[in-house]
């Protein structure tokens, strides 16, 4: 179908916005004549949370999110060619688990939980996008609405060049059968250990995932223990201060029942004195 440029915006924007945005374009569309359009828009599905995060991949860290896509054909031409996959495998790993990285930041971001399974879902997605890197048909990153799974042996096997595919056998001139089972076999071989790489990747990917998670609930769970020893210390800190005050008064009270006995002793004092001064006194005859 034929779409605005203004959907791409649409996949930018923070989860929350997407469907208010979706309809007040298509509305704009329709207003401007272009109810195909605006069909085709309304018609957009609001991405799942692990979609959009990887999304927000695509559209923010597009050098790093390309990278992962090229060790896909990386690793198929390696594959292809009876080369070892071990070096594409590793940056596959290593710029998965960065995007991993980046993506917690970006649930946080959007407030969302970092949780083991969302996690789980986009490693999954982005091995796949990169094992689909090049397919016909493959997902359409930066406008995904739900998790990806990795291509199954069909799919890659459909991505080898055509010129390495088998010739087609004619009546008139067959194709030697030992050489054309030597090809198919080698394809097959190939294909079979794209599958098992893209496996492999994945599991790696997972309990990578896994890792974070764990090391995420663990943040948490410290953050939470710290913030109630927080609390209570300052519960203990007001208890504190009030015992303080009262403290504080009781021992004005103290000073000034002080003052005023020592006031009522002076008094006495002089009261005694005038008293012996007069006792004291001669009398007349």
């Amino acid at each position: 179908m034929s779409e605005p440029a203004d959907v791409d915006a649409l996949f930018k924007l923070p989860l929350g916005e997407f469907t208010s945005a979706r309809n007040a374009l298509s509305a704009q569309l329709k207003k401007a004549g272009q109810p195909q359009e605006a069909a085709d828009v309304k018609a957009l599905t609001k991405p799942s949370v692990s979609a959009w995060a990887v999304n927000q991949l695509y559209w923010r860290h597009r050098k790093l999110f390309d990278r992962l896509l090229d060790t896909g054909k990386r690793v198929r031409r390696a594959q292809l060619a009876g080369a070892s996959t071990r070096e594409p495998n590793d940056a596959r790993r290593a710029a998965v688990a960065e995007l991993t990285d980046i993506v917690e930041a970006l649930l946080r971001e959007g407030e969302y939980g970092a949780t083991r399974d969302l996690l789980r879902r986009v490693t999954t997605t982005l091995e796949a996008l990169a094992s689909f890197h090049g397919l016909p048909n493959a997902p359409l990153a930066g406008r995904l609405v739900d998790d990806v799974e990795p291509p199954g042996f069909d799919a890659i096997a459909g991505l080898m060049d055509p010129a390495a595919k088998l010739p087609r056998r004619t009546e008139q001139a067959p194709a030697p059968q030992n050489r054309d089972d030597g090809e198919g076999k080698r394809l097959l071989a190939a294909a079979s250990a794209a599958v098992r790489d893209a496996e492999r990747a994945l599991a790696r990917a997972r309990k990578h995932a896994e890792r974070a998670a764990a090391g995420a609930d663990a943040a948490a769970a410290r953050a939470k223990a710290l913030e109630a020893q927080r609390v209570q210390l300052e519960r203990q800190l007001e208890l504190a201060a009030e015992a303080a005050a009262e403290a504080a008064d009781r021992a004005r009270k103290a000073a000034a029942g002080a003052s005023e006995a020592n006031a009522e002793a002076d008094s006495a004092e002089r009261a005694l004195e005038v008293a012996r001064r007069g006792v004291q006194r001669p009398t007349r005859a």
